[in-house]
């Protein structure tokens, strides 16, 4: 599933090809077809993300709001269009450009308030410059339950991925399992901040670096990572081997439904 950066950058991309204009809007599959309908030809005011949502204003006619989920994707060129092909539920045109959204959770048309009420349902989202930190920090400071699911908890801190909320600890030298209420307020504000920094980091260059420079290939001479989700990383997806920092093969297990990754020297159980 995409992370926050992904629909930020996404937000800015179509804020930039398409708000301020008219904008052509159909349904090639159908399934939104009624409201592609009631939008087509009226000009998109804004785009904008708040964690892994993404939301086209067409004030007073309503707000588009997506959720990729696992499988959406979109697909973005240069006029003039191609044929549809696959199962396109929404395809946007522009003065310049066009894109077709492909396999999301959601593309549903909203109303303001209920758009409003979507974003009030979410945690605070570090690429956001209205973000209130110090909601998350109520939620987690009272919890029992681990950092790692409530950083996964989308009504607690909006954005963060299974990626990020795997680096963020290891940068931090937390273990996955400490509950919330025992994270300190200080360790949690620089974890904020670094989110922060990691994540509009993410939006500049499209890919998820976590890799300190003295870490990065060039340095230790070890290979690139080969991934498709691209990026420098110190324990996601790396299970079994060696610990950037220490060497101890990274640990992972399922926890929530997500595999988790960490290396149990850099993240004890038991700090000294």
């Amino acid at each position: 599933m995409p992370e926050g950066h992904t629909l930020h950058r996404l937000a800015r991309l179509h804020q930039r090809r398409y708000a301020g204009a008219p904008v052509a809007v159909s349904s090639p599959q159908g399934r939104f077809a009624a409201e592609a309908a009631r939008l087509d030809g009226r000009t998109m005011v804004a785009a904008e993300a708040h964690g892994k949502h993404l939301f086209h204003h067409y004030s007073p006619h309503g707000t588009v709001h997506v959720h990729l989920g696992l499988y959406g994707t979109f697909t973005e060129a240069a006029l003039p269009a191609e044929a549809p092909v696959g199962q396109v539920r929404m395809r946007l045109a522009g003065p310049s450009h066009w894109t077709d959204l492909r396999g999301p959770t959601r593309c549903e048309l909203l109303s303001e308030e209920e758009a409003d009420a979507v974003k009030e349902r979410l945690g605070p989202d570090p690429l956001r410059r209205d973000a209130v930190p110090e909601r998350a920090w109520e939620r987690i400071s009272r919890s029992r339950t681990s950092i790692a699911v409530l950083l996964m908890d989308q009504s607690v801190l909006a954005g963060v991925g299974n990626v990020y909320r795997a680096e963020v600890l290891f940068r931090h030298g937390i273990v996955p399992t400490l509950p919330g209420r025992s994270l300190g307020q200080v360790t949690w504000k620089e974890m904020w901040a670094d989110l922060v920094a990691l994540m509009r980091a993410g939006v500049r260059t499209g890919r998820i670096d976590t890799v300190a420079d003295e870490h990065l290939p060039e340095v230790t001479g070890r290979a690139p990572r080969q991934d498709r989700h691209g990026g420098e990383v110190y324990v996601y997806r790396r299970a079994g081997q060696p610990c950037l920092v220490c060497g101890t093969p990274v640990a992972h297990e399922e926890l929530a439904g997500r595999k988790l990754y960490w290396c149990p020297t850099c993240q004890p159980a038991h700090p000294s």
